[in-house]
């Protein structure tokens, strides 16, 4: 455990009020719950060795300066509470000048001692403010050290963010001043009587602490005198308090802090304190020691799926900015996921929408610091990382279930021009042979970049590519912003007229409508925390339907984003718009590319709500598309934030045609994967830039399994779908979009899965071999499910790539050749046509016969695929329904099936069946890792035909066995 030890006061001063106030001293006697024990996760800190000295000296001084040493005191204390400003020269220099001096050495003495045995991986920074050249002076103005680096080291200091200025040991925090029990917990009370250096200090805290499941804790701090803002989404409310929870609460009553600990094996998953606690109206943080460096989550940013701890500042603000690195992106997910040493993991959520910055350090240290709300956290216990996970997605709501089209591949890009134009890439794509079940349209169909409309001339024949694409069975999809044009002639603009007659759009500080400037010129931005702006959403939607019949929608520029800062009127100048900090938003301002901080909605200011705004509008266009569609809605978002999961997909943005764009996306479709969004992908090829064609052949082999394909390019780019490619690479295309359409029933199970219990569609090595610390910084490789691993090809101009194979048996895919590995990087074949799939020992895969549409695929017999185990065991799963009725599971509308393969036996066995899977059947069955040629194979007890290869590869086919009665097959 870390020390967050307080000096007292005989050992360094910093202010009369610490001085004189005795109740700020640790008193472990009363504190009412087990303080925590001496183990420290740091080198144990260096006592003041200059103690005695120091009381010595204080006793001669007050016997002969006491009357000189009470004003100091007075001056000390009035200097403490000051904010952003250098103390005042202290009083009486002419009185005793060099006894003076000799108090001042002793005192920065005991400074200095305390401030230099603080290891600089373990130092917080005091002075966060950018912009500012932070100096000794505006440092010890806040009562911390100050500490810049060498000359040798000054340069890679300040590269690497290792503050100068931070805080000391004994810096003025909280003290918990009562505590008692709850039906679920603890609530107690907090208090501070030195006001730090940010205004709206809030002296007085409320705690609470639940105990909500032996996996869940929660613990809120609220100002009791003052409601404040907190994230309008639905979360589960603990009845009672868990009787046998999987972690210890331990508390540090003076100063203040939280250790949480593991009960099964005493590792620290959470220690704040490591730092002070500031909690003021618009500036809230605390830190806590993290027990390893394996980090991940934090989203939305471009990065390696482990985040790097080396002074490593994470700013959360939704920002409409193609990915790059260091910058807040889309969305904003104040969630990690930790490895711990021996393979548990914890999970971390802070319920929190305002701007904010996570700062990561090589203690490893995390801080969270964000300038609104309150603090509203919770802890999950796993252990495995896949269960933290479920407990999270367990709190901000599971994943909805996907039409089942939405998992086929879908064609979009900016620049078809016109609805011709985009037929005739369909009809390409048809005449080739290429699968494609979804064609979307960019902002090109609309009529002057106006939502609810579609070009007269240039669309003219929009409505009939729909009814020929429905009539192929395939889909159709279709952007919208939420910029509405508001200078079309009065009458004209039904969405804007109505919007505006019910006030529906988002006002600026005055109550006026705020316009800014989106795709159509001047706009109005609908406020979709209020309910009204939903009915108005549907009705809007709802119109358009009946003129162009869409399947889905794509919500893009939605953080929101707006090509003015704040209004095309400005913004106020006031505190919510230049707050006392701003964290790290890509324009240094929070009106940045998007609507003004004082802008007024429903729920509250755009100040606290901005970041919720894509969650806002895909929860009302989700209950829309139900309304209108009466199935499920199909829905991706760009901006995204907790609970979004609910209601829709994301793509991970204006990505580039670039080898580097092409790795990234592994990362953040692992990344989102754990926030709770699984239907998750890159654009295909890249967004932006010419397409090279090696790359899109490499980018379509990997794309394929994505959650969420779709290949999508920017305007005035060369055209980047299969059929635009040579017929080498188009080839390749083909059989990578064919292989995955293959794949289709347990990518559909995989999804079923994420809808009930909340696992991971595309998974990390390392949830499936937490023990195995070599996966924990993979990610060049994934798995689907827990059985089928992905080695895609990362880097131009090669045949062959390496992938890091876990401990165990493996199968080649395509042709059931197996591979031992003792935990180690294997060199695989991977010519221009080919993806490497490998099959986990002890997992049965269901794929079908693919065809061009998954409407016609699904219908096609079930081909069951299984990797035998040493002891020849493995099982598997399947389910099936209609594939679009909403809420089929809840209705019990649907079959589900389990195999299991034991001594030579597979057995299925049907848990639920309904009418949809009496449609279907299997017809064919491989099982790699057959040692022994078999002499016979039954089938229900009847012999059946089978093949037997040299790599111990037995088939059998020709089945026609139903899905939903049981079976057997057996060999022998």
């Amino acid at each position: 455990m870390v020390s967050y030890k307080r000096l007292n006061p005989e050992n360094v001063q910093f202010s009369g009020a610490l001085l004189s106030q005795d109740h700020h001293r640790p008193v472990q006697e009363d504190v009412a719950v087990p303080q925590p024990d001496n183990t420290s996760l740091l080198p144990r800190r260096l006592s003041c060795s200059i103690t005695r000295a120091v009381l010595i000296l204080g006793c001669l001084l007050l016997l002969l300066f006491g009357g000189w040493l009470l004003h100091t005191i007075h001056w000390l204390r009035s200097t403490s509470g000051q904010a952003h400003s250098p103390p005042s020269p202290a009083p009486g220099q002419a009185s005793g000048p060099v006894l003076q001096a000799e108090i001042n050495n002793t005192v920065t003495a005991a400074r200095a001692k305390a401030c230099s045995v603080t290891p600089e991986a373990w130092r917080f920074d005091c002075y966060p403010e950018r912009g500012v050249v932070v100096n000794r002076e505006l440092c010890e103005a806040r009562n911390c050290c100050f500490i810049p680096a060498s000359s040798s080291t000054r340069g890679k200091s300040r590269k690497n963010g290792i503050p100068w200025c931070f805080y000391p040991p004994d810096f003025p925090s909280y003290a918990l001043v009562s505590l008692n029990d709850t039906s679920v917990g603890l609530k107690g009370t907090l208090v501070k009587d030195v006001k730090t250096y940010y205004p709206g200090d809030i002296l007085t805290l409320e705690m609470e602490i639940r105990h909500e499941t032996e996996t869940r804790l929660r613990v809120r701090i609220t100002d009791p005198s003052s409601s404040r803002f907190e994230v309008p989404i639905s979360v589960p409310a603990a009845a009672k308090k868990a009787e046998n929870p999987q972690y210890i609460v331990e508390i540090s009553k003076q100063p203040f802090g939280l250790i949480v600990k593991r009960k099964s094996t005493g590792t620290v998953l959470l220690n704040t304190t490591v730092a002070p606690l500031l909690y003021a109206d618009q500036f809230l943080q605390f830190s806590t020691a993290l027990p390893t460096p394996f980090i991940y989550g934090l989203g939305e940013h471009r990065s390696n799926f482990l985040h790097n701890v080396e002074w490593n500042i994470l700013t959360m603000w939704a920002r409409d900015v193609p990915p790059m690195e260091q910058t807040n992106l889309y969305g904003a997910h104040p969630f990690y996921l930790v490895m711990e040493n021996g393979g548990d993991a914890h999970g971390f959520f802070l319920l929190n929408s305002n701007a904010m910055d996570v700062v990561l350090q090589p203690g490893p240290a995390l801080t969270w610091r964000t300038i609104g709300g309150i603090l509203d956290f919770y802890v999950f216990l796993g252990p495995d990382p896949g269960s933290v996970i479920e407990q999270y997605v367990d709190v901000i709501g599971h994943p909805a279930m996907p039409i089942y089209w939405a998992l086929g591949y879908h064609l979009c890009r900016w620049g078809y021009k016109t609805s011709d134009a985009t037929w005739k890439v369909v009809r390409n794509m048809r005449d080739n042979g290429i699968p494609q079940d979804v064609q979307w349209n960019d902002i090109d169909y609309m009529d002057n970049a106006k939502d609810f409309t579609f070009d007269p001339t240039k669309f003219n024949t929009l409505p009939d590519l729909v009814k020929d694409l429905h009539s192929h069975n395939q889909t159709y999809v279709i952007i919208l912003d939420p910029g509405i044009s508001s200078t079309q002639p009065e009458g004209s603009y039904w969405p804007f007229d109505e919007g505006l007659k019910r006030g529906v759009f988002i006002k600026d500080a005055a109550g006026k409508t705020l316009i800014g400037k989106v795709w159509p010129g001047p706009t109005a931005f609908p406020d979709f925390s209020n309910e009204a702006t939903h009915e108005w959403w549907y009705e809007n939607l709802k119109r358009f339907h009946e003129k162009v019949p869409f399947d889905g929608l794509w919500i893009d520029m939605n953080e929101p984003s707006n090509f003015v800062d704040g209004s095309t009127d400005g913004c106020p100048r006031n505190s919510l718009e230049n707050p006392p900090y701003t964290p790290g938003v890509l324009g240094g301002l929070l009106r940045s590319k998007t609507v003004c901080a004082t802008a007024q909605q429903k729920l509250s200011t755009h100040y606290n709500l901005h970041s919720l705004y894509g969650l806002m509008e895909a929860k009302a266009t989700a209950s829309a598309l139900k309304r209108i569609l009466a199935k499920r809605p199909f829905i991706i978002s760009r901006s995204t934030f907790p609970s979004q999961g609910l209601y829709s997909g994301h793509w991970l943005g204006d990505n580039r045609s670039q080898w580097k764009d092409l790795y990234t996306s592994i990362a953040g479709m692992l990344t989102f994967n754990l926030l709770g969004i699984p239907l998750v992908g890159a654009d295909i090829c890249g967004f932006s830039e010419e397409p090279q064609e090696e790359l899109c052949v490499r980018w379509t082999q990997l794309g394929a399994f994505y959650p969420f394909a779709r290949n999508h390019n920017s305007l005035d780019m060369e055209p980047q779908d299969p059929t635009a490619f040579s017929p080498l690479a188009r080839a390749a295309m083909k059989q990578a979009l064919l292989l995955r359409y293959s794949f289709f029933p347990f990518l559909y199970t995989l999804f079923h899965h994420a809808h009930v219990k909340g696992l991971t569609v595309a998974r990390p090595l390392m949830f499936e071999f937490p023990k195995d610390v070599k996966t924990y910084g993979i990610d060049r490789q994934f798995l689907w499910g827990s059985g089928l691993l992905v080695t895609p090809v990362l880097e131009p101009g090669v045949d062959h790539v390496d992938g890091y194979f876990p401990e165990g048996l493996w199968y080649d895919y395509y042709t059931g050749d197996s591979v031992r590995s003792k935990g180690e990087e294997l060199h695989l074949s991977a010519p221009l046509d080919k993806i490497n799939l490998h099959l986990r020992q002890g997992s049965v895969i269901p794929t079908q016969e693919p065809k061009l549409t998954l409407w016609t695929s699904s219908g096609q017999p079930l081909h069951l695929v299984s990797a035998l185990s040493d002891d020849g065991s493995a099982s598997g799963d399947l389910f099936w329904d209609d594939g679009e009725s909403v809420d089929s599971y809840e209705a019990e509308q649907y079959t589900y099936v389990v195999f299991n393969i034991s001594q030579n036996l597979m057995t299925s066995q049907v848990v639920h069946s309904n009418q949809e899977g009496s449609f279907m059947t299997v017809d064919s069955a491989s099982f790699y890792g057959v040692r022994d040629k078999p002499s016979r194979v039954l089938v229900n007890s009847q012999e059946v035909p089978f093949s037997y290869s040299e790599n111990q590869v037995l088939s059998v086919a020709h089945l026609g066995l139903s899905l939903i009665q049981n079976f057997t097959i057996s060999w022998m």
